[in-house]
């Protein structure tokens, strides 16, 4: 397990060990982060659409409009 993954961990696993009351407070604190809330709208974007085709920028940059 990389750096990362071990700190993600160990936040995750404080998270889950806080009362549901707790929990709460927290997750609205993070949504409270406009950037925050960008980076995890656009995350779920890509999970929704991972399974489209890619293709290439410049075919869809020549699609009118764009």
């Amino acid at each position: 397990m990389i750096t990362e993954e071990a700190k993600a961990e160990v936040f995750w696993l404080a998270f889950k060990g806080l009362p549901k009351k707790e929990q709460h407070l927290v997750v609205q604190k993070l949504l409270q982060d406009r950037e925050f809330v960008e980076d995890l709208m656009d995350i779920a974007l890509i999970e929704q659409r991972r399974s489209e085709p890619a293709r290439p920028l410049e075919e869809y940059l020549a699609e009118p409009g764009k």
